[in-house]
């Protein structure tokens, strides 16, 4: 049976029919069904192709690219283009840029889809691909932002209430329409469109928008709160902050707050407009606590906003007594000028509340401030009756001095004041050592009314001042007068005014005086006395021993060796002395050289060796006095005694006719140290061994090697002679130019240092420190000699006080400690030393020489201060913090001044530093309040406490803080430090803020 082919059906192999049908399914829009059939008649590799007609080709062809972009066939996109560029059949290719406009158009591809609509044309479209194309282009160029290419498209369809995107198109024109500020047309279009269910959560906002923006409240508010009501509206928030915008206008507060809270609660960031509404609102309903929250983030501006709402917040912060949030709110609003009443008003509480609240340098700064610049002010008169509180009640002398002496002294509260402020400020120069400027002041104390209270410690600090001052007289008298009436506050007690006095009583010989007094500080001792008991109680063993009372000075020495005091190498050379005094030369010397084996490292044990020596030179014994003189000579701390010991040695083997040695200790001595009073002496013995010798010439030779000619000493001696004359006569200014003459014509004269000292006085008395400097130099450069301590302390002086050449200081105040003989002077090197010290910053170094001087007798308050300043800054560099904070507390215990100023300051700063930031927040209001006239420490305490509230993140108090030290600050570098921590909280807190931040 033969295979049988099954017959092909006539749609299969008729290329009409199959066209034909493609084209029925895609007039349906069945594009999946269509697609293949045209690809398939278009595609050159059917069998059947070539019997297609080119036309049906093409058109399949065409088919089948529009196909792909209707199914969205990312490949089709290529053809198309192609097409395009190679087809010749404008409609077809009209068509085709229709069709591929619509495939970028559903792709979102806005920029493209308009390219293509633009080139496609509508006279081949049907009137529903003409609406949906115009929509399309139109939405394209909206989403563009182009849109006055959107309006009239959009316009056009709106004019056709059938078109199917009438809804839409009245819409979007409505939207261009309110973009453009049409609001007639915006509110026309939303109002068509407002009810239909795609537009109804959305158009609210705008009508309500266009109401508002038209200037009808009252109908915005209305239709925003019915939107509301309804619910679910897309642009809630936006809703809510209009109509509380609108009720906020309305001054309808307590109904615009539910709204305005509800948008800036659910909202990141918000204009400053709108945190300053809700605020209000707050502020209106006494709910003071949100009301501060929100005020408090929009300061730091310039405008009229901020200015108001720290106006706005200093009066909320008072309302709720928060007094330190006032006066920063009050600043920030007085550094603002857009209104003058509240800039006006807002300066005078931040002056008045500074005051309240402990800040005085501020408060008498802002005061003063205010009266001049506001001399006409409803505020005027209380804020001077302010000014003179603070003067009252302040501890900040040196700006209440001044202030005052500005202001005058008529008022009865003025002169109520004026002496504790007076006193005050004195007693700050006292130990700041200003003693000069100190004693003026109590001048003024002493003659001003009302001074009863204070004049007892007057005459204390008046005693004390001359007697540092040398003059000893006045000490007596003045002392004496405070004993009179003594009374007892801080240092001004009976026993240092006795103290002291006794040691004026010692410098006028006057020694039962002077014992009277040291028995009135102490008549027995024990190692429990304190220093100053200690002390004076030695002293007393030297009024006896002066006044030859022996025995009782004996036992008082012996007290001191039994007990071990710090005295005792002291008492043990006095006890050596006494012995002598008894014509027990064996018991002295034994006692003396006793000294350097009990007490070696005792500063007394040169002067024990020279005391030796000279005993066995009154005896004669000349050969025993060498060894303790050679011990002299080769002691380093035993400088001043050296000319001493070269001559006596040369003295000694003179008398021993051992001239050759004899000779060369006085060689040594003239030509190591020409100008002591030692090498005159030692000249004539050389000239006696000469001339002993019968070598005559060889003296001569001696005499010019030294720079000593015969006959120039002769001329030398009468220049001189003639110079002092007008000197001794009290003739300064005919003295001077005589003695500087002399100077210029025996630079090398054996007068020379007695003329460059006379010189230096004269110029040292005309306070020219610069022209006696070089005399007193080179007084010093020849040291020792008998002007060499006094010169070298004044060089050092000079130095310090005057030139404030800290390096040089340090360099004659070492000298001056190796040489001086004078325990005062000696006192003084270390203390200058230290200082200068301290101000070169040389923690490490100074700390063995402050450690000596807390040792020394008799020890100033200020120095005391210097001491332990200079430890606890050592400690504190070596970040020993527990050290550090013990050592500046021992500063504060010792009293006010500008060491303990900074202690306190240093001491907030380490507790800081260990992370307390409570306990370091008082302590440095601590500073502000106590440390008076110390500006500079007030100030870096204002910079600390803004670091503070900086790492407490309150920055609306850190802000204000650092701001005042910025405005305010004298000291460039203090204001620097300020800003830069100013320029960091202020970027914190806008990172922080509700406040979006402004472009």
């Amino acid at each position: 049976m033969g295979q049988v082919k099954a017959q092909a059906t006539k749609a299969n192999n008729d290329p009409d029919a199959d066209f034909k049908l493609a084209k029925e399914l895609y007039q349906k829009e069945q594009f999946s069904l269509a697609f293949p059939l045209f690809k398939n008649l278009g595609n050159g590799r059917n069998a059947t192709y070539s019997a297609i007609p080119v036309s049906m080709q093409s058109e399949a062809k065409y088919y089948t690219t529009v196909c792909g972009l209707r199914m969205n066939d990312a490949s089709a996109e290529k053809e198309a283009i192609d097409f395009i560029a190679l087809e010749h059949h404008k409609p077809r290719i009209e068509m085709m840029c229709y069709h591929l406009g619509e495939f970028y158009f559903r792709k979102q591809d806005y920029t493209n889809a308009i390219a293509y609509y633009e080139k496609a044309g509508v006279a081949n479209l049907s009137n529903r691909e003409i609406a949906d194309v115009k929509f399309h282009q139109a939405y394209a160029y909206f989403t563009m932002k182009r849109f006055s290419d959107a309006k009239p498209l959009f316009n056009a369809i709106r004019q056709i209430p059938s078109d199917p995107n009438y809804i839409d198109a009245t819409y979007y024109y409505g939207f261009i329409a309110f973009y453009e500020k049409d609001y007639k047309e915006a509110l026309a279009s939303f109002k068509i469109v407002e009810n239909k269910p795609a537009y109804q959560k959305i158009v609210p906002y705008y009508v309500t928008e266009i109401y508002y923006f038209s200037g009808n409240k009252d109908e915005a508010v209305a239709y925003g709160e019915a939107a509301l009501e309804r619910g679910g509206q897309y642009y809630d928030m936006q809703l809510r902050k209009l109509v509380g915008h609108g009720l906020f206008e309305k001054r309808e507060y307590a109904k615009a707050l539910p709204y305005l809270e509800t948008y800036v609660t659910n909202t990141e960031k918000v204009r400053r407009e709108d945190l300053y509404e809700l605020s209000y609102c707050y502020y209106e309903a006494q709910q003071w606590n949100k009301a501060i929250n929100g005020f408090k983030e929009l300061g730091g501006k310039g405008d009229s906003l901020a200015q108001n709402s720290m106006y706005l917040l200093a009066d909320a912060y008072l309302k709720t007594n928060q007094k330190a949030g006032a006066r920063s709110a009050f600043l920030f609003c007085a550094l603002n000028s857009s209104n003058a009443t509240q800039k006006e008003i807002s300066k005078f509480h931040y002056g008045k509340l500074s005051y309240e609240l402990g800040y005085t340098d501020v408060a008498l700064n802002e005061l003063r401030d205010f009266i001049v610049t506001y001399p006409k002010s409803s505020y005027s008169n209380e804020a001077k009756e302010l000014l003179i509180s603070v003067l009252a009640n302040t501890n900040n002398y040196k700006e209440a001095l001044a202030l005052t002496e500005s202001v005058g002294t008529g008022s009865a509260t003025v002169q109520k004041v004026y002496p504790r402020i007076l006193y005050g400020r004195a007693v700050e120069l006292v130990n700041d050592q200003q003693l000069v400027q100190a004693d003026a002041l109590l001048n003024k104390l002493m003659v001003a009314p009302g001074n009863s209270a204070q004049l007892p410690f007057a005459y204390f600090w008046k005693g004390e001042i001359a007697y540092r001052t040398n003059k000893i007289d006045s000490a007596v008298t003045y002392l004496q007068n405070y004993l009179s009436r003594s009374q007892t506050y801080g240092e001004v007690t009976a026993t240092n005014a006795h103290y002291t006095l006794g040691y004026a009583y010692l410098r006028q010989d006057r020694y039962d005086q002077a014992l009277q007094s040291f028995e009135q500080v102490a008549t027995t001792v024990s190692p429990a006395s304190s220093a100053i008991q200690q002390d004076a109680y030695v002293r007393g063993a030297d009024c006896y021993f002066m006044t030859k009372r022996y025995a009782k000075a004996q036992q008082m020495y012996e007290n001191v060796l039994n007990y071990n005091l710090p005295a005792a190498d002291y008492a043990l050379y006095q006890k050596g002395i006494i012995a002598g005094a008894n014509n027990k030369t064996s018991e002295k010397v034994s006692l003396l050289q006793s000294l350097e084996k009990r007490y070696p490292a005792s500063s007394l044990i040169p002067d024990a060796n020279m005391e030796i020596a000279n005993t066995y030179m009154s005896g004669e014994d000349f050969r025993s006095a060498v060894a303790p003189l050679n011990k002299v000579l080769n002691d380093k701390k035993a400088a001043s005694l050296k000319p001493q010991a070269y001559l006596k040695l040369g003295v000694s083997y003179f008398n021993l006719d051992n001239d050759t040695e004899a000779l060369g200790y006085f060689k040594k001595l003239v030509s190591e140290y020409p100008n002591a009073a030692e090498s005159d002496a030692a000249v004539e013995y050389v000239r006696n061994i000469f001339i002993s010798q019968q070598k005559a010439g060889d003296f001569v030779a001696f005499m010019r090697q030294n720079g000593k000619n015969v006959s120039y000493t002769e001329e030398d001696s009468l220049t001189y002679a003639a110079a002092i004359i007008p000197y001794n006569n009290n003739q300064r200014d005919q003295a001077l130019p005589a003695l500087e003459s002399y100077i210029s014509h025996f630079a090398d004269g054996r007068n020379v240092l007695d003329a460059h000292y006379l010189v230096a006085l004269i110029y040292n008395d005309r306070k020219d420190y610069n022209k006696a400097l070089p005399h007193y130099e080179a007084v010093a450069a020849k040291a020792p000699n008998k002007y060499a301590e006094l010169s070298v302390l004044q060089v050092a002086r000079i130095y310090y006080f005057e030139l404030k050449e800290y390096q040089k200081a340090t360099q004659y105040f070492t000298q001056l400690r190796s040489i001086a003989v004078q325990s005062e002077n000696k006192l003084e090197a270390m203390r200058g030393l230290l200082r200068c010290q301290f101000k070169l910053q040389q923690w490490t170094e100074a700390v063995p020489n402050a450690q000596e001087l807390l040792q020394q007798k008799g020890l100033a308050t200020d120095d005391k201060m210097m001491a332990n300043m200079i430890v606890a800054k050592s400690y504190q560099f070596n970040n020993q913090q527990d050290e550090a904070l013990a050592a500046y507390k021992a500063v504060i215990a010792l009293g006010k001044s500008e060491y303990a100023a900074e202690a306190r300051y240093h001491v907030a700063e380490i507790t800081l530093a260990k992370g307390s930031l409570k306990d370091a927040e008082k302590l440095a209001f601590e500073v502000i309040n106590k440390a008076g006239s110390y500006d500079y420490w007030i100030t870096k305490s204002y910079i600390l406490l803004g670091e503070i509230y900086f790492r407490q993140k309150d920055y609306f108090n850190a802000e204000a803080t650092l701001k005042s030290v910025v405005e305010n600050a004298s000291a460039d570098d203090l204001k620097k430090e300020a800003q830069q921590k100013l320029d960091v909280v202020v970027e914190e807190k806008n990172r922080n803020s509700k406040v979006e931040p402004q472009q």
